[in-house]
This record gives C-alpha cells, sequence and structure tokens, in this order.
C-alpha cells in the first residue's frame, strides 16, 4: 500500500544550493500552488559551470524577490503557510547559506516551524508534484534512479523518508559526463540540453562507444565513456590531418575541423541512458520494487525517459520537465513529508549547511 499522511499542510519551500534561486508553495505534497525559479545558467554559461563566489552574490540580490513572488501567485502571505523547507544540503556552502539564513529570518520572525531538506530528497519527492487527473502517487517498494548533477545513484525507498542506498557513481556522475562531453564537442553550458538537441537527427549507433556494467553492483562509472570520446574526437581529429601534420600535434584543442556531432552526440547520450535505464529495471526486479521513478535534472533527458519506459513492466514517475532541474517545489514536497511527521527544526536557529550530505 503507498503510504500518505493524513494531515493538510501547505509548505512554502526554498531552494538555494547552487545557481537557481527558486521558493515555491506547494498544498498536501502534490499540489503545486506557485513555483518561481530565478536561474543563474546564462551568467554562469561564459566559466563553462558554475563559479560559486558569483552564485552565492546573485543568490543575495534575488532570494527576497523570489519568495515574495512565490507568496505572491499563491496569493498567500507567510501567516497562510503551516512550515517553511529549506535546502539544507549538499550543494554549494555559500549557495546553501544564502537560502537557509533567509529561512531562517522568515521562521523566526514568523513562528512558523523550520523544516531543513536535503537537495537529493526534494529531487526525488519531485516525482509526487502536481499529478494528472487520477494519477496515482508512486507506490512503494520503489526503486529511485537519481540523476541530478554530481550524482548518479540507485535508492530503494520501502517508504516515505525511507532510503536504502543500492549504488552510486565511483567517478564522474551522468550530469558531469554531459557537461565534459558537451565541452569537448564545443557545445555550450549546461551540457544536457546542448547535448540532446546536437544529437536530433544523429545515429545512436554512429560510433560504439563503451558501456560500463559494473556487474555484480549498482554502481555507475562513466569515466571511462568520456575518455572514449575524447580519442574518438582525436582519432577524428587526426584523419583529418596528413600524417606528417599529426605526427608534430602537441595540443589537439588546437586543431579544428568538421566533426559529426550529432553522431557524437547521439552515440553518446544513448550510452549513458542505456546504464542509467538499464541498470534501474534490473534493480526494481532483484528489489521487489512494484515502481521506478527517475529524478535530477539528467530525468528531463528524452532518450533517458524513452528508455526507462520502454522494457519497464511497471510503472515509471518522471517529473514534468520544469520539476527536474533544480527548483523549490521539490523541497516543498518532500518538507510536507517531514512536517507531517513533527520532523522539524528544534529552533529556527538549529539549522547549519551541509554541502556534503548524502541521503538517507
Amino acid at each position: 500500500m503507498t503510504e500518505s499522511p493524513l494531515a493538510s499542510a501547505r509548505i512554502l519551500g526554498i531552494e538555494t544550493s547552487c545557481d537557481e534561486t527558486a521558493a515555491a508553495v506547494v498544498e498536501d505534497g502534490r499540489r503545486v500552488v506557485s513555483n518561481v525559479v530565478a536561474s543563474q545558467a546564462e551568467m554562469h554559461a561564459k566559466y563553462g559551470g558554475v563559479f560559486p563566489e558569483v552564485a552565492s552574490r546573485q543568490h543575495i540580490r534575488t532570494i527576497h524577490t523570489v519568495v515574495e513572488e512565490a507568496l505572491a501567485q499563491a496569493h498567500l502571505s507567510l501567516d497562510d503557510v503551516d512550515a517553511i523547507a529549506v535546502t539544507q544540503g549538499p550543494g554549494l556552502p555559500g549557495s546553501l547559506v544564502v537560502g537557509l539564513n533567509f529561512a531562517k529570518g522568515l521562521a523566526l520572525g514568523s513562528g512558523k516551524p523550520l523544516i531543513g531538506i536535503n537537495h537529493l530528497e526534494g529531487h526525488i519527492y519531485s516525482a509526487w508534484l502536481d499529478p494528472q487527473a487520477d494519477e496515482p502517487e508512486p507506490a512503494f517498494p520503489l526503486v529511485a534512479l537519481l540523476v541530478s548533477g554530481g550524482h548518479s545513484e540507485l535508492i530503494l525507498m520501502t517508504g516515505h523518508l525511507t532510503y536504502e542506498r543500492l549504488g552510486g557513481t565511483l567517478d564522474d556522475a551522468a550530469g558531469e559526463a554531459f557537461d565534459k562531453v558537451a565541452r569537448l564537442l564545443g557545445l555550450a553550458y549546461p551540457g544536457g540540453p546542448a547535448i540532446q538537441a546536437a544529437a536530433e537527427g544523429g545515429n545512436p549507433a554512429a560510433f560504439a562507444l563503451p558501456r560500463a556494467w559494473l556487474e555484480g553492483s549498482w554502481d555507475f562509472s562513466f569515466s571511462g565513456l568520456k575518455t572514449a570520446m575524447l580519442h574518438q574526437v582525436r582519432d577524428l581529429k587526426r584523419q583529418s590531418l596528413t600524417p606528417e601534420a599529426a605526427a608534430v600535434i602537441k595540443d589537439w584543442n588546437t586543431v579544428e575541423t568538421r566533426l559529426p556531432v550529432a553522431d557524437l552526440a547521439a552515440s553518446f547520450q544513448q550510452a549513458v541512458a542505456e546504464v542509467l535505464a538499464t541498470k534501474a529495471r534490473l534493480a526494481a526486479q532483484q528489489h521487489g520494487a512494484r515502481e521506478i521513478v527517475v529524478a535530477g535534472g539528467v530525468s528531463a533527458n528524452a532518450a533517458l525517459r524513452t528508455l526507462v519506459t520502454k522494457d519497464t513492466p511497471g510503472r515509471v514517475h518522471i517529473p514534468a520537465l520544469k520539476y527536474c532541474t533544480d527548483n523549490a517545489a521539490m523541497i516543498a514536497a518532500a518538507g510536507y513529508y517531514r512536517y507531517t511527521l513533527g520532523q522539524v527544526a528544534e529552533g529556527a536557529l538549529a539549522l547549519d549547511a551541509r554541502p556534503n550530505w548524502p541521503v538517507g
């Protein structure tokens, strides 16, 4: 049976773990009343990744406006919410502190309970948000495939807020691999959307790239795939030169040639998606899980969505695209379940940032 707390509650969520400043109001862990996200992606694109000091300063500039907008869109005041949920970790320390301190101030001033939420837990609970008509919530036991930023993990859930980590990345996570390979192919940051766009019309079987199955474990490894892509690109560049010219090249990044980017992107994307989807399905079968949840930024990838639902006999829950990347609605959703179980901070000032906080 699916567990579901009976208490009704309205939660204000705040998220500042990385480069999105976000706030949202969610009712009963499922209905999104408002969801506001101020993205810094364009600001960080010139760095090829998130610049931590820039991120924290931008959070300071925007957080007050973002929270006000979330309450305004919900047609509510702070008095109308039951509790405040805020990302406590993992994430960039400076970014986390901005959200935590703002939430502490709100809790102190309003007397509302404060709930510290694990960002990864929030991603999992994004699968509970905004259901379609008559759509049932995820049923336990389930396996969650969490693919977010630096995390690629398989987690067994036997009930709400109950986690058993089955396996995770041993080196590069899927999201990191997307970013690094996008840079290798001369594509924009962030890498996930850029590679998916570049792969349209490409042949996913054009290049025979490796799959690290790591049989006997539920772990992942994408470092070898990234290295294989590096060698493949170098080989293509080498083929465009005479043997004499190739022999004296010391930095292949300086060699400009026309690459089959669509085929390279499609082949890489397929290799990542196949491993993620297959291991999630096998883990669910072995652990008697009835359903699979796929969450985190990489869950927005169309190839992964197709593969994970293709051969899975049970129901697969994947959030709407707007809830795949960092947002505060997922923090409020997780906060609802902790609030209804009485898992709140002992005082508004009791929470400290936990940059390396594992889920579970």
